[in-house]
Formats: C-alpha cells, sequence, structure tokens
C-alpha cells in the first residue's frame, strides 16, 4: 500500500486524511521534517510514497492527478509530493537536505515542507511533473481569511465534472467528440465505479468486433446490419477504454499496447469478415479488402514516420506550417480538416453504415476512395512542410526511421558496401530511390504472368535499391518517406502476386501474411513511441527483413505452381505471425511487470 506522511499542524476540520485514505494510501503523522524523514525511511521501498502539507486546501481529483498518476516517478501539486520506487531515492536526497543544518537554503520563503521538498527537487535538476489543474484548487493556504477563500473556490468548482471532461482527449475526431464522448464518459465513470479496468474495456471492445466481424462474415442482410450495430459498439467501447483510464488514473504499459494493437486487430478483422460475407454470396472482393488494409497501414506509417523524423527538429519555419496555424483559428476549419483525414471515428462510422445499408464491394470501394484521398491530402502537406521548413534532423530520428524501415540481413550486408556510393549522392537520394525500387518490383509482379522468373529479377534489384536507401542516415527533408514506400512496395508485391495466381485461397493466404507482417511493423511502432527502442536484431533477421520477404515470396511464384504458392503464403503467414507474436507478448508483458511508463494520450486539462 503506498504512504502518505501528513507534515505541519493539522487543522480543525480538514478532511485532507479521509481523503487521502480514500485515495488508498496508508496515511502517517509527522511533527516535523525530521520526523518526516524517519517516516520516509521506514516506508517499503517498493510502493509509492507522498508527502503533503497538513494544511492542504483542493479538490480530490487535484490530490489524484498530483499523487496517483502512474506514469510519472516524481510528481508534485501546491502542497504534496509523491515519488514512485524508481525516484525514491531522489526525493530521500531532497528531504535530507531539508532536514539538515543549510536545508533552508533551497526555499526559505516557502512554509510547506512538501513545497520546500519540491523546490529542492527543482534544485538537483529532477524531473518533476506538474499536472495541469485547471480549474482545480490546490493550495496551502497562509491563515484563516486565505483557508476561507481556498474553501469557497473549492465549492464553486464541481470536481466531478472537471473529471468527467478530462477524461475525454482534448483533440479528436468530428464522431468521436460529438457523437461518442458526450455519453462514453458516463460509461466510463460506471465502469470505474464498478472496478472495471480500461484492459477489460479493450478486451470487451474487441470481443465485439470479432463478433461483428462473424455477423459481416454470414452474407445476410441481417448479417451485415447486425455487423454495423456492432462495430458502432465496438467503437463506442474503444473510447470508453481510454476514457476509463484518464477518469481513474489506471494508465499502464500493457493497456497503452493493447489498445493501439487492438484496434488494428479489430479494423482488419472486420475488413476479413466482409470478405467471407460477400464470398458466400459469389462475390469475390479479398482483393478489395487487402488492398484497403495496405492502403490503411501506409497511411499509418506515413503518420509514424513524419512524427518520428519530426519529434525533436528545431527551427520549423515551415509557411505551410504557419498557414495550417492561421486555419486552425477559424472554428469551422478545423473540424472540416480533422474530417478530411478520415480519423477512426469517421472511417468505423462510414465502415458500419455502409455495410448495413450496401454491399461489400460498395463499402470497399468507399473505404478505397475515402483514405486514398485523406492519403493524399495528409501526405501532400507533410511534403511541403519539409521541403520548406529548415530544420535539423537528429540521431535519434535517423534511427528511429532505420528502424521503422526494417531493413533484412540482405539490405545491410549491401548497404555497407555501398556506403561510399550513397555519401556522393545528392541529399533527396532515399526516398527516389526507394520509390524507384518499390515501384519496379510492384509493376513487375502487375504486368508479367504468374511463374516467370522477371518478379525474381526485380526483387533482386529491390534489394540493392533498398540497401541504398539506407547506406547513410536517415536526415534528409524527405526521407521520412523511405519506411512507408518499403511497406507499399512489399504489401502490393504479395497483393498482386497472389492475385496473378488465380487460385481459390491464395488471396485470404496473402491477407494472412500481410496482416502477420503488419503487425511486426506496428509494434515497431509502438515500442519506438514508448521508448523501449526496436525490436531485437534477431527477430528482424529471422522474419527476414522487408527486402529478404520480397525476394522470397517473388523466388516463390517463380518456382512453385499456384496451388503450391498458395500454400507456401499460409505456411509464412503462420510462421511469421508465430514469431513476431511470441515475442511481442513476452516484450510487453515483461514491461508491464517493471512498470515502464506507458504512452497515452492525454484528455482535456482539469
Amino acid at each position: 500500500m503506498p504512504t502518505a506522511i501528513l507534515t505541519g499542524q493539522p487543522v480543525p476540520g480538514s478532511s485532507i486524511e479521509t481523503e487521502l485514505r480514500s485515495l488508498g494510501f496508508d496515511v502517517h503523522l509527522a511533527s516535523g521534517a525530521a520526523d518526516t524523514e524517519t517516516l520516509l525511511a521506514r516506508a517499503p521501498g517498493d510502493e509509492r510514497v507522498a508527502v503533503v502539507d497538513a494544511r492542504f486546501v483542493g479538490h480530490p481529483h487535484a490530490l489524484r492527478l498530483g499523487l496517483t498518476d502512474p506514469r510519472f516517478p516524481l510528481a508534485a501539486i501546491p502542497g504534496a509530493v509523491t515519488a514512485q520506487p524508481a525516484a525514491r531515492q531522489t526525493l530521500t536526497r531532497a528531504m535530507a537536505r531539508e532536514n539538515s543544518a543549510a536545508g533552508g537554503g533551497t526555499a526559505l520563503a516557502v512554509d510547506s515542507l512538501a513545497d520546500r521538498i519540491t523546490a529542492a527537487l527543482d534544485a538537483d535538476g529532477a524531473e518533476v511533473h506538474r499536472p495541469e489543474l485547471g480549474r482545480l484548487v490546490a493550495a496551502v493556504p497562509a491563515d484563516p481569511q486565505a483557508r476561507n477563500e481556498a474553501r469557497q473556490a473549492v465549492a464553486a468548482v464541481d470536481d466531478e465534472a472537471v473529471r468527467l471532461k478530462s477524461a475525454v482527449k482534448a483533440r479528436d475526431g468530428f464522431v468521436t467528440t460529438f457523437l461518442i464522448s458526450p455519453y462514453s464518459r458516463y460509461i466510463a465513470r460506471w465502469c470505474a465505479r464498478r472496478g472495471l479496468t480500461p484492459n477489460q474495456v479493450t478486451t470487451a471492445s474487441l470481443i465485439t468486433a470479432l463478433i461483428a466481424a462473424g455477423c459481416a462474415a454470414t452474407g445476410t442482410r441481417a448479417g451485415f446490419v447486425a455487423a454495423g450495430v456492432l462495430l458502432i459498439a465496438s467503437f463506442v467501447l474503444d473510447c470508453t477504454d481510454g476514457q476509463l483510464a484518464r477518469y481513474s488514473l489506471q494508465y499502464s504499459t500493457l493497456g497503452a499496447w493493447l489498445d493501439a494493437t487492438f484496434d488494428r486487430a479489430k479494423e482488419y478483422a472486420y475488413y476479413a469478415g466482409l470478405a467471407l460475407g460477400a464470398a458466400r454470396g459469389g462475390d469475390d472482393v479479398w482483393a478489395l479488402a487487402l488492398g484497403a488494409m495496405v492502403l490503411q497501414t501506409c497511411r499509418h506509417v506515413v503518420d509514424f514516420s513524419f512524427n518520428e523524423a519530426n519529434h525533436d527538429a528545431t527551427a520549423n519555419t515551415s509557411p505551410t506550417a504557419a498557414l495550417s496555424g492561421k486555419l486552425d483559428s477559424v472554428g469551422w476549419t478545423v473540424w472540416v480538416r480533422r474530417m478530411i483525414v478520415l480519423p477512426i471515428g469517421e472511417r468505423w462510422a462510414m465502415i458500419a453504415v455502409l455495410t448495413a445499408l450496401t454491399t461489400p464491394r460498395i463499402t470497399f470501394y468507399a473505404l478505397l476512395i475515402g483514405c486514398a484521398f485523406s492519403a493524399t491530402y495528409t501526405t501532400a502537406g507533410r511534403v511541403l512542410r519539409s521541403l520548406t521548413r529548415r530544420a535539423t534532423r537528429t540521431d535519434r530520428a535517423a534511427k528511429a526511421l532505420a528502424d521503422l524501415a526494417d531493413s533484412g540481413p540482405l539490405a545491410e550486408a549491401a548497404a555497407r558496401g555501398l556506403r561510399g556510393t550513397a555519401r556522393r549522392l545528392p541529399a533527396m537520394t532515399a526516398p527516389a530511390v526507394a520509390l524507384l525500387g518499390g515501384a519496379a518490383v510492384v509493376a513487375t509482379a502487375a504486368l508479367t504472368d504468374f511463374g516467370g522468373p522477371w518478379p525474381l529479377v526485380a526483387a533482386l534489384v529491390y534489394v540493392l535499391t533498398s540497401a541504398l536507401a539506407v547506406a547513410r542516415p536517415l536526415k534528409g527533408a524527405l526521407d521520412w518517406l523511405v519506411p512507408p514506400f518499403f511497406r507499399a512496395a512489399e504489401y502490393l508485391t504479395v497483393l498482386l502476386l497472389a492475385a496473378k495466381a488465380d487460385v481459390n485461397g491464395a488471396l485470404p493466404a496473402a491477407f494472412g501474411l500481410v496482416s502477420a507482417v503488419a503487425y511486426h511493423h506496428y509494434d515497431t511502432v509502438y515500442r519506438i513511441r514508448g521508448d523501449a527502442g526496436a525490436p531485437p536484431q534477431w527477430l528482424v533477421r529471422t522474419v527476414g527483413g522487408h527486402e529478404g520477404r520480397t525476394l522470397v515470396i517473388c523466388a516463390l511464384a517463380v518456382l512453385l505452381t499456384a496451388s503450391q504458392f498458395k500454400l507456401a503464403l499460409t505456411v509464412l503467414a503462420v510462421a511469421v505471425a508465430l514469431v513476431v507474436l511470441v515475442e511481442s507478448i513476452r516484450f510487453w508483458v515483461a514491461a508491464h511487470k517493471v512498470g515502464a511508463p506507458a504512452v497515452h494520450d492525454e484528455g482535456e486539462p482539469a
């Protein structure tokens, strides 16, 4: 149980001790700085500890934000400071300074011991998280009049209303903001009051989406209607899990991974359900389903690569960025621009409605057109920003892009021999070479007959161009395009070769293979975003890297019959899925057990 140490003289009528106990703290009273240091030393080393001024006046949710958020080793609000086990030594040193003869030098004008400790932490250079409290009150009044004013300020603000509002993300799509969040936040509160966790709600969302996919797979109109309704229900739960995490501050590494991973699993499983349902009605739309998955995955890779390339870029002087900022100041343009990019809320609403009212083929056509338009819009804007901004890309950004590229042993070996050549080429070489090599292998797969030698020749060229693209650090203005070009080349090659095989079951097998590989690429993204680094090198080498898999698939298409090729795709899909899933689950469960920090979107400032 976490420990809270109340310091200073308790004030009659104060509820601070009760509020701390309601937050799960074991409360101890300290008579002064020396007693506080003694109690701090006795507190369990594997639990959170907090030092709180007994005169604290404020909202319970202000205390909750300041003292219970699991994402930050050190956190503070006025009158309270807390440390998780990883930061206990840092807090102990600051406490010792305050209890020593020279300790008062850190903040002589500060009367609260908790605030003096926070000042000492700042003086030591420690990173102390201070949550945005917004309208919430957190104060240590110095006299009765100030205490009375603080209590009046507390009474003037509805703590629960602020807490509900802060459960909703500050920036979201139109559908989520206006059609889902107004009531999903109350579902989140209902779940919190019954002890449900965000991970349980996330799992419920996945199960609901899988049932929706099963309904779509029936191929009946009733099944399609049920599928559309259940897909919306799944999205409501998908919003609820994040709101529950923010409402109750139940953040976790495992939860962040499950939320992100299950979103992809739900959507792509639903595509498969639609394709199965269409097949029951005599319409083969597996190519459209796989095309939709390829386009959606490549869109995400563009997002991830651009963000990582500019994660810590400096000197953003882009006129495009300035224009975007001006447009954001005009209310209606904000929502139009958010809808144009077809975020998950808009996308799932469109899929659900079209599933219920039309056919799977029409649904996929609309999805492909909508995603293609939004991808063109966002990518064009990012290219313009990259070309017109003056920024210095860091080694961290280059490393992230190299990890996202997913180069295997063939590209790595060839890149070592091509570094001298790459240094002599112009700055824009990497994305151009990646695009040309990818276009060559995709065009060859599309324009030649199945079984001919040319796809294999093109794949060998692709290995060399891929190596040249990554032969030097990816610090160019447009080098963030390299990973999405690689993704598009690999995925489209699999799609086209399976379609050319023209044998029943080849496209579903290709769908499975691309799903497994895409999971590996998403897993790489989530590790990088969580500052956990890329997947281990042995895993990348075991699954071949993008150029190795492309070469193997092209070789199989040349050496095998169409039926044998279908079987080979199935075996590859199962093998890749087993390797990447086992390693991914092992990594994220282990990270969760050691308390690694999670990546979560923030809600509205409290």
